[in-house]
């Protein structure tokens, strides 16, 4: 064996194991990895250093562009919505839609495009029903991957395969000879999760989450989080009186949040505004005391209300702290005489004066300099206080301002990456050409773009990438191909398919899938023929098989998920562990007994 094939299978096995163990930030592994083969020779320094500039890398950072633009603009908001509407509480049934949804989007588009598409999604879904994130990001990534290989332009391995056969004077396949394996792997990966998912899905995130601004405020202040929606009917002893009359913060520790009937929704009304028959009311408080409120004054309970829902979205609303800076006009006077709901319409909770805390009804407290309210509105109404003289917002708005007047701009900058892909333009220069179109168009600002790009999966590819090329560069590649064979021949076809798919998946997690197809193609088409079985379908498993990348964040949207869900290493080897072999058995079987 030469030293440099002895080379890479060290880096290769070192890269494995710190990837394993988290020894190190898979950005750091990555470099590790990079420097070790420059620095052995192996590597010229501008081959290891080409990762930066590959397709690959390129590519990831345009779609994270793509997928704030996206977020932005306030489409994945309503497609949330929409899935939380349909699924209800059903934390099964609300991962096997947008599962679905992201596998059936990468039969036509890129699996990293379908999942920058639906992140903001899943990170909104996870906020409104207060579910970690962890628990919907892996299915959905892997049922991204597992969806590009539903038809032939699905990934890139079957968008390659018919030229590559092609190249061997083989028959090409058509659009949808793949499509019977690829639904199988799908639905078998979605259902996997829905059956096995509470108990191989780490439950928060692969260790201790760091809390958001909104439970910091809640939990300092040990304040009420339940909201909840009812109908004002004819005969309630609300109607016609106000909440200051009912003495709804005395006696029930409730506030009022929003008013609704016919037109425009009142957010935090004025004392002053009474209560009407057939409105409909958002109250916050203890889910007790609510309940108590609704039997004394016979509300009439709704799941939703209109265009009150928005009150009890997180990405929508929350608390904020608001402190009277000294020398305000505003310090000497009461809440009833500033008339905080009236300016702001956000609803005062809690006030802390001169270090006491005050609850119920402050409206007569004379406010001092350093007072702080603590308020629950909607993040566009809390951006109105920056603007003002006489307060301070203490607590930046959790939520991110969404222009929906730009969602038709932000849908065009999308499709225009995903036409330039479909039609034969290479996917870095697309979805590039997406991204630009996005700050171009003033969805994003240039500045917002940069933000948007993770860093760290950016070199963590980057860093990679001169495995697969030092590997296919010194024979390490063809080595292993060749000692697989070495095993299998003369043994029976299920066995020479399991060891086919085997090598795949192993050249998959450690270089680009096209790459491991490219290399493998060839070797594969001489050991079917070797074998004495034809080996186009033997070319098309190894395209599919490709995909099987899950044991490690080494595929894109692996890496591209791995911080938001809050993945240790781990949770891929437990997880994916489990898909991978589940992969194995399924392609094995489908191509032993239909395509051979």
């Amino acid at each position: 064996m030469e030293l440099e094939i002895l080379i890479v299978l060290a880096v290769l096995s070192g890269t494995i194991f710190l990837l394993v163990f988290d020894i190190f930030r898979i950005d750091i592994v990555a470099l590790l990895c990079l420097l070790t083969l420059a620095w052995t020779g192996v590597l010229e320094p501008a081959e290891a250093i080409a990762g930066f500039s590959s397709n690959a890398v390129i590519a990831m950072l345009s779609v994270m562009i793509l997928g704030h633009g996206i977020a932005k603009s306030g489409i994945m908001d309503r497609f949330s919505k929409r899935v939380v509407d349909f699924a209800g509480d059903s934390r099964p049934k609300i991962t096997g839609v947008v599962a679905t949804s992201a596998g059936l989007m990468s039969a036509v588009i890129q699996n990293i495009g379908a999942a920058a598409l639906l992140l903001p999604a899943i990170l909104n879904i996870s906020r409104r029903k207060n579910i970690s994130p962890s628990q919907f990001i892996m299915p959905v990534g892997f049922a991204a991957i597992l969806g590009g290989t539903l038809t032939m332009v699905g990934s890139g391995p079957l968008i390659l395969v018919n030229d590559l056969l092609g190249t061997a004077d083989l028959e090409s396949y058509q659009l949808f000879a793949v499509t019977p394996v690829g639904l199988v792997l799908l639905f078998s990966g979605i259902t996997l999760f829905l059956v096995l998912g509470q108990w191989i899905l780490p439950q928060t995130g692969g260790g201790e989450q760091p809390k958001t601004t909104q439970q910091l405020i809640v939990d300092k202040w040990q304040l009420p989080i339940t909201v909840r929606y009812f109908l004002i009917p004819a005969g309630s002893a609300m109607v016609d009186e106000t909440a200051e009359s009912l003495h709804i913060w005395d006696r029930y520790q409730l506030n009022v949040l929003g008013l609704a009937a016919q037109g425009t929704p009142d957010f935090a009304p004025w004392r002053e505004v009474r209560f009407a028959a057939g409105q409909h009311i958002a109250l916050l408080g203890d889910d007790a005391t609510i309940s108590q409120a609704a039997a004394d004054f016979a509300l009439q309970e709704q799941a939703q209300s209109g265009k009150l829902d928005i009150l009890r979205d997180p990405t929508t609303a929350g608390f904020a702290e608001v402190m009277i800076p000294p020398r305000s006009p505003l310090v000497g006077q009461s809440l009833r005489q500033m008339q905080m709901r009236k300016r702001y319409s956000v609803e005062p909770v809690m006030l802390i004066h001169e270090g006491e805390n005050v609850r119920g009804d402050f409206s007569d407290v004379t406010l001092s300099a350093g007072d702080t309210f603590v308020v629950y509105g909607l993040w566009d109404n809390l951006d109105e206080i920056k603007a003002a003289d006489d307060l301070v917002l203490v607590t930046e708005p959790e939520g991110e301002k969404r222009d929906y007047t730009k969602s038709g701009l932000a849908l065009a900058a999308f499709l225009l990456a995903i036409g330039l892909a479909l039609s034969g333009a290479t996917i870095s220069v697309a979805f590039l050409t997406g991204a630009l179109a996005m700050v171009l168009l003033r969805v994003i600002t240039i500045d917002e773009a940069y933000r948007a790009v993770d860093w760290k999966v950016v070199f963590f590819l980057a860093g990679l990438i001169p495995l697969g090329t030092a590997m296919q560069k010194t024979g390490t590649a063809q080595f292993l191909a060749e000692s697989v064979m070495q095993v299998v021949a003369g043994q029976h076809l299920l066995l020479f398919l399991l060891a086919v798919a085997l090598i795949t998946t192993l050249f998959s997690l450690f270089m680009s899938n096209v790459g491991a197809t490219v290399i493998l193609v060839p070797l594969v088409i001489s050991m079917a023929q070797i074998f004495g079985v034809d080996p186009r379908p033997v070319v098309l498993m190894v395209a599919v098989t490709a995909a099987n990348s899950f044991l490690l964040p080494t595929h894109q949207v692996n890496a591209f998920y791995k911080t938001p869900g809050g993945y240790e290493n781990a949770d891929y080897l437990k997880a994916g562990g489990i898909l991978t072999l589940l992969f194995l058995f399924v392609v094995v079987a489908m191509f032993y007994l239909f395509y051979l």
